[in-house]
């Protein structure tokens, strides 16, 4: 089964002649999966619309006057180009456009089947590069930049053992080092995995994996940590660190 992009594809349509224009718009509307198309009449009205729109998918007409559909894509920077699909009525350009990264040639006049071969490869394109985008931001969620004079050092979130809240700073307790971040301690709290991470003090977030006891009773409440480590618990904290754990 074909992968399917993970939400409505916005698409763009560029072409100097707007009957062109005008006959791949209705296409796109047609499909479901589609949510808006916006049109421009000439390459450098679609550099500035995809810098600002960034569509999933375009449709690029080859040659258009002072500005063709190869300067548009050599004009755009790698991260806001979106999936090409180009359109001409010469078939000469075929091998140039694969080589600037199309993902598709369609070869005017086409008819439905063809436009609906290449809507299932953008989508398959598309929905690829949303898992790869995901997967990124899973892993960058996974590691935190510890930048001091010179160099920065990288920390696995799961090789935290605890973060401690200091002014306008946090301390991160990775085994016997300790490394001083500029960040506040709620900013870090967002990054961190919260099936992980627990706060159980205004000033302190725990790792469940590295507790080993919570004491609530005589009123003294404190978490005792696999090192042998004791962390302040405020009492406003303890019920959810206390179900927390029992649901580990």
């Amino acid at each position: 089964m074909p992968a399917k992009s993970c939400r409505p594809i916005r698409a763009l349509v560029v072409d100097d002649e707007p009957l062109a224009r005008s006959n791949l718009s209705v296409l796109l509307r047609q499909d479901a999966d589609v949510e808006s198309v916006k049109e421009c009449g000439s390459g450098a009205e679609a550099v500035e619309e995809i810098r600002s729109m960034r569509p999933d998918l375009v449709f690029l007409d080859v040659q258009m006057p002072e500005c063709g559909g190869f300067d548009v894509v050599r004009m755009l920077e790698d991260a806001v180009l979106p999936v090409v699909v180009f359109v001409t009525a010469y078939d000469e350009y075929a091998l140039r456009a694969f080589d600037a990264g199309a993902l598709d040639y369609l070869l005017k006049p086409f008819d439905d089947s063809r436009f609906l071969l290449a809507m299932q490869r953008a989508k398959e394109k598309i929905a690829l590069k949303e898992t790869a985008a995901q997967q990124e931001a899973q892993l960058q969620a996974q590691r935190i930049a510890i930048r001091s004079a010179g160099h920065v050092t990288y920390v696995q979130s799961s090789d935290i053992d605890w973060v401690e809240a200091a002014d306008y700073y946090v301390i991160l307790h990775v085994g016997a080092k300790s490394h001083l971040l500029r960040r506040s301690i709620a900013d870090l709290q967002r990054q961190l995995d919260p099936t992980v991470f627990c706060r159980i003090h205004r000033s302190t977030i725990v790792n469940l994996r590295r507790v080993r006891r919570v004491d609530v009773a005589g009123g003294d409440y404190g978490v005792i940590l696999d090192s042998g480590e004791r962390l302040r618990l405020s009492r406003s904290f303890s019920k959810d660190l206390q179900s927390r754990m029992a649901a580990r």
